[in-house]
């Protein structure tokens, strides 16, 4: 066994878990899950068969992912992230025939109880702060807050708020690594050729 699992934890067969993942007190994987490479997954976590979980994925105490959730590589999820797999549930009639599936998309953060509606598609590294619920697909990179969550800015893959550029409205750096990002209508692209430190880019 080329991965982690406390004693308590209780991992069912056939799954995949990756190499270098580890798996903490009383959490459970469910026969047919697959988890990547080099994970972490807290206490009391529920991975239901049928989850993908990419590799370097951290998800922290109290969160279970239901049958239709994927994440792709270095997702984050806080404490007791929620999510769901039918919009209309009821206790007295079965509805496993109308799972929808969640994504959520490389190395996206998703705050500390924040609900993630199935259905949707969380883009590469979006931010969802704590205790937003997403009723929608949020774009990539984007900054979404609220109840409903509501897109407030722009992230870059260091994960802070993106900056507005001086005299160039349609560009934005991230202040902790200088990154540069344009804007183009409702997408963020990062041009591979303005990746230096914005000091030497800008007068």
């Amino acid at each position: 066994m080329d991965f982690f699992r406390h004693p308590t934890a209780i991992i069912d067969e056939p799954c995949q878990v990756g190499a270098g993942t580890k798996i903490w007190h009383f959490s459970h994987v469910m026969a047919g899950a697959q988890i990547g490479a080099g994970c972490n997954l807290g206490q009391n976590v529920f991975v239901a068969g049928g989850v993908r979980i990419g590799a370097g994925c951290k998800i922290q105490n109290n969160v279970s992912l239901y049958e239709g959730v994927e994440l792709e590589d270095e997702v984050f999820c806080g404490p007791s992230v929620v999510f769901t797999n039918v919009r209309h549930p009821r206790a007295a009639i079965s509805r496993r025939h109308a799972y929808q599936p969640t994504r959520v998309g490389r190395g996206a953060t998703l705050g500390a109880n924040a609900t993630i509606v199935c259905g949707t598609r969380i883009g590469r590294y979006a931010f969802v702060a704590a205790g937003a619920v997403t009723t929608r697909d949020v774009p990539d990179y984007a900054l979404m807050a609220g109840v409903p969550a509501r897109q407030i800015g722009w992230v870059g893959r260091a994960g802070l708020r993106l900056e507005p550029v001086a005299e160039q409205p349609d560009l934005l750096r991230c202040p902790e690594s200088g990154e540069l990002y344009v804007l183009q209508s409702d997408q963020l692209l990062v041009p591979r050729q303005e990746t230096t430190p914005p000091e030497k880019d800008i007068p």
